[in-house]
C-alpha cells in the first residue's frame, strides 16, 4: 500500500502521463471548493495580471477568465500539464491573454513587482523550499498585490493514505507565520467547504 501511495503522491506533485490526466481531472472534481474560493474572492479586471503557480491541467485559468478576461501566465513542473492546459485553453492562449509554461516557484524567471496577483491550489506541499518559494512570491508582485493559497487542511490531509509520505503539512498557524517572514503585511483565512480547505490570502 505505501508504494502506491507514494505513486500517488507523486502524481499529485508532478502530473504525468495517462494517470495524471486522470489524477488532475479527478483533482478538478474534489477540490472545486477551493477553485470557487479563489474565484469568489479575486477582484479582477481586464488589465490584472495574474500568476498561477502549478496550474495542472489549467481549468483554474479558465474559470478565472470567465469572471474576467484578464492577463494569465500560468507556471508548472510538468510538461504534459503544461500541453494539456495549452490545448485547454487554446483559444484563450491564441488571444495573447493566457500563457503556460515551464516554471518552479522557487525560481522564478520574472521581474520584480511584476504581477497584481498570485494563486496557487495545492501546491505547497510539494515546494522544494517553503520559504524560498514564499519569498519569490512576494518578490515578483507588485506593492499591495494578493497572494491566494488554497489547500486543503492538515486535517483532512492526514486522513488520505496517500499523504503518508511526499507531502509537507502546515497548519493554519504555520501558514501565517511563513507568509509573515516572506514579507507580507496582511494575511487572512478563509474556511473553506465546512473545513475541508483553507483559502490564506496574503497582502504585500
Amino acid at each position: 500500500m505505501s508504494k502506491i501511495g507514494d505513486y500517488f503522491a507523486s502524481q499529485c506533485g508532478n502530473p504525468h502521463g495517462v494517470v495524471g490526466k486522470i489524477m488532475t481531472w479527478a483533482m478538478n472534481r474534489a477540490n472545486r471548493v477551493l477553485y470557487h474560493g479563489i474565484v469568489h474572492e479575486l477582484q479582477v479586471s481586464e488589465k490584472t495580471n495574474i500568476l498561477d503557480v502549478g496550474f495542472g491541467n489549467g481549468y483554474l485559468e479558465k474559470l478565472i477568465y470567465q469572471k474576467s478576461k484578464c492577463f494569465i501566465t500560468g507556471i508548472d513542473i510538468s510538461p504534459d500539464m503544461v500541453k494539456k492546459a495549452t490545448d485547454a485553453n487554446q483559444k484563450y492562449v491564441d488571444s495573447g491573454r493566457m500563457k503556460f509554461q515551464l516554471g518552479d516557484c522557487c525560481d522564478l524567471r520574472f521581474k520584480d513587482n511584476s504581477y497584481d496577483v498570485v494563486t496557487t491550489m495545492n501546491t505547497i506541499y510539494f515546494w522544494s523550499d517553503t520559504a524560498k518559494g514564499m519569498s519569490e512570491i512576494f518578490r515578483v508582485l507588485k506593492p499591495g498585490g494578493v497572494f491566494m493559497n488554497a489547500v486543503i487542511s492538515k486535517e483532512k490531509l492526514d486522513k488520505f493514505f496517500y499523504t503518508k509520505n511526499g507531502f509537507k503539512k502546515f497548519t493554519k498557524q504555520e501558514y501565517i507565520e511563513t507568509g509573515k517572514k516572506a514579507g507580507f503585511r496582511r494575511i487572512r483565512v478563509k474556511i473553506l467547504g465546512n473545513q475541508y480547505g483553507l483559502l490564506i490570502i496574503y497582502i504585500k
